[in-house]
């Protein structure tokens, strides 16, 4: 009873983040000593540099440590809404209220029929998981609005795409969320948005995509799961090194561009495996169970959908926690095969799975698991025991390969269930309207909500 009570009532979930946020906060400000490298110097320095370059109204496009879209202007640019605190201060206040943002928006989301508030406790319990690192880059204001943009997927499907146009520029994996968005609004107004803010930052700041070329020329990051190889091979005679490379520790040395080359091929790879799923899923039918009393007729539409889902034109229909568990699978599969995976790549997973289980029909359950497990491994390899890693030692590519592992089993695992949830036999040729293995007949919690 206790434990039910806490997950409905908004006060334990507040008092949880209040007191773990504090502590972030703590941290971060340098009044408690978080263990292993500063973590806030990105900020305090980095950032800050960039921030009188970009006041200037130009990019920092002669730092090769600049390697992102330019709408990461306004987040590296944000700390000027509080002219009254220190730059570094005033970037840590901001992201804990941009926290706060996020966890407004998942506890409203987890309201309603079908819904659940598990999503703002995986939230308010996945990010200080992470360790101060969260506060101290621009990527949880990137995760608030690919949130948002979920979100507002089952009604607003045009506010959604254009979030997901903002978020792409902010740093690229937001144009993931649209992945599972049915219908052509949302990627309309995500494609005229994002050409619109592209174009506009083209025309009046020089250097505008100049992070293009340096995103190009990255190697393999230390923590990466290409990287495992290297951190083996190390043990045996590998006659390469690892050095500060484009910003960040990266191995560099004999075959170092055949495993970049074998990451990029696996993240086609999975852009492939992506493509073929829509496909599929759009030619499948839409979920149909009987109707029960826990179900609204289906002239009565859950607020989860959008105006385009009710049309009878609608060329397939998606649950309404489809997008959701789409967007998680996706950038799942991108972090995994991605050259880099550093310790703030994992707060979009932890964001992107707090989206998924506020639907209680979302079948992320055990990925979001994985996703947890794997947050509270990355806080001991970075910062805690990041010299191990850097160095090789048996516990630093125990911890990698443990981290690592975790978040392989979480993509193979969302992709096999995304699949099995979406793509139906009858599709590929089988029975027409064959449910494929291990599609539930039981009705589903938010059926039948589409995503557009």
């Amino acid at each position: 009873m206790v434990a039910r009570s806490a997950g409905r009532s908004p006060v334990w979930l507040v008092a949880v983040w209040g007191a773990t946020r504090l502590l972030l906060l703590l941290f971060v400000l340098k009044v408690l000593v978080f263990p292993g490298p500063d973590v806030t110097s990105d900020v305090s320095v980095i950032y800050r540099d960039w921030y009188e370059v970009l006041r200037t109204g130009a990019f920092p496009s002669d730092d090769v440590t600049w390697q992102y879209p330019p709408a990461a202007a306004f987040a590296i640019l944000s700390p000027a809404l509080l002219p009254f605190l220190e730059y570094a201060t005033a970037f840590f206040v901001l992201a804990c209220a941009v926290d706060a943002a996020v966890l407004a928006l998942l506890w409203r989301a987890g309201r309603g029929s079908g819904r659940s508030p598990r999503g703002a406790w995986v939230w308010v319990v996945g990010v200080p998981l992470l360790g101060p690192t969260v506060y101290a880059r621009y990527d949880l204001m990137v995760t608030a609005v690919a949130v948002a943009a979920l979100l507002a997927a089952g009604r607003h499907a045009r506010v959604a795409g254009a979030l997901a146009a903002v978020g792409a520029l902010l740093k690229v994996w937001p144009a993931l969320v649209l992945v599972g968005m049915g219908g052509r609004r949302p990627w309309v107004a995500a494609a005229v948005g994002g050409v619109g803010l592209a174009g506009l930052f083209a025309v009046t700041m020089p250097g505008a995509f100049a992070f293009l070329t340096f995103q190009r020329e990255r190697g393999v990051e230390v923590e990466s799961l290409g990287a495992l190889v290297f951190h083996v091979a190390r043990h045996f005679g590998w006659e390469g090194g690892v050095l500060l490379n484009y910003g960040s520790m990266e191995f560099l040395g004999p075959h170092v561009d055949t495993v970049s080359t074998v990451s990029m091929g696996l993240s086609a790879a999975a852009f492939g495996w992506l493509l073929l799923w829509r496909v599929r899923a759009a030619r499948s039918p839409g979920p149909r169970s009987p109707r029960s009393r826990s179900q609204p007729p289906e002239s009565q539409p859950q607020p989860s959908e959008s105006r385009s889902s009710r049309s009878p034109s609608s060329r397939f229909r998606f649950a309404a926690h489809t997008a959701a568990d789409a967007a998680f699978v996706a950038v799942l599969l991108f972090t995994v095969t991605s050259r880099v995976i550093s310790p703030q790549y994992l707060v979009w997973l932890v964001g992107l799975a707090a989206v998924c289980r506020c639907f209680r029909a979302s079948r992320m359950r055990v990925p979001v698991a994985l996703v947890l497990a794997a947050s509270l491994v990355t806080v001991l390899e970075f910062p805690l025991l990041f010299a191990d890693v850097v160095a090789s030692t048996p516990l630093g590519i125990a911890l990698l390969a443990v981290r690592n592992g975790l978040l392989v089993a979480a993509a193979l695992v969302g992709a096999r269930a995304l699949w099995r949830d979406t793509v139906r036999r009858g599709s590929a040729g089988g029975r027409p309207g064959a449910s494929g293995p291990g599609i539930s007949r039981a009705p589903s919690a938010d059926s039948p909500a589409t995503a557009g």
